[in-house]
């Protein structure tokens, strides 16, 4: 199994598993291969140096990637649009790891409601209905009039990867 460090045109870093690098270049080639963030297909390998395990405790090392990631995802919780963002736009994949769950547990934890996000949203604002956790689509101008009437809504892109199990 080859594990190789993969990076799109956009820039998203991500890794791909493979049976050989024969198997990477024939995924690659037939279009098979695609950035998990923004289904790019123009992908292109990174160099990566040899893991070598002598036998060390890896625990501490795990745990402090753990730490990071949490970080970056409590970062990402902000009521900010501007910090969910910029952790989907920021270097390294612990940012992207970190948006990409915050994203999967919010389509995992809400109701979609679609096309009646406005609307469902100022019922539950102005106690029509009961609150609940939604998502759904609305477009900029919805949007801006949600928030100037004081509702707490956070746009969000719905990326490829989101719905999907990453390998």
């Amino acid at each position: 199994m080859k594990v190789l460090n993969l990076r799109c045109a956009q820039q998203h870093s991500f890794e791909g598993w493979f049976a050989s690098e024969d198997d990477f270049q024939a995924q690659l080639v037939s279009g098979l291969i695609e950035c998990p963030l923004c289904g790019d297909k123009g992908i292109h390998k990174l160099p990566s140096a040899p893991r070598l395990n002598f036998g060390a405790d890896q625990g501490g090392a795990q745990a402090r990637g753990a730490a990071s990631v949490n970080t970056a995802l409590e970062n990402a919780g902000a009521r900010s649009t501007d910090a969910v963002l910029d952790v989907s736009t920021g270097a390294g994949p612990a940012g992207q790891a970190a948006f990409l769950k915050a994203l999967r547990h919010v389509v995992a934890n809400a109701e979609d409601v679609g096309e009646r996000f406005a609307l469902e949203a100022r019922r539950m604002h102005y106690g029509e209905i009961e609150r609940r956790s939604i998502r759904g689509q609305a477009d900029v101008r919805e949007v801006l009039d949600l928030l100037d009437e004081g509702l707490d809504v956070v746009p969000l892109p719905l990326l490829p990867g989101v719905k999907e199990t990453l390998q």
